[in-house]
C-alpha cells in the first residue's frame, strides 16, 4: 500500500477528507523542520498542534522556521 492509499483509507475511516496535494507538501515541509530543529518526535507532535490549531500551515511553518533558529 503506497502513502496516499493508506491516508486515503484512513481519512476514510475516520470521515475526513484527505489533504491535498499542497496541504500535503506543506506538512511535510513542517515536520521536516521540526525534526531538523529538535528530535524526531517534534515532527508528527508539530503537525498535531497545526491540525488544530487551524491556522494556514504556511504561517505555522515559519514560526517552527523561528523558533529552530532561536
Amino acid at each position: 500500500m503506497t502513502a496516499d492509499e493508506w491516508i486515503a483509507a484512513y481519512a476514510a475511516e475516520i470521515g475526513a477528507e484527505p489533504p491535498g496535494e499542497r496541504t500535503v507538501s506543506e506538512l511535510l515541509e513542517l515536520a521536516a523542520t521540526a525534526a531538523h530543529s529538535s528530535e524526531r518526535i517534534a515532527a508528527p507532535i508539530a503537525c498535531y498542534l497545526a491540525g488544530r490549531d487551524g491556522r494556514p500551515l504556511s504561517e505555522l511553518h515559519e514560526v517552527a522556521k523561528r523558533i529552530g533558529d532561536g
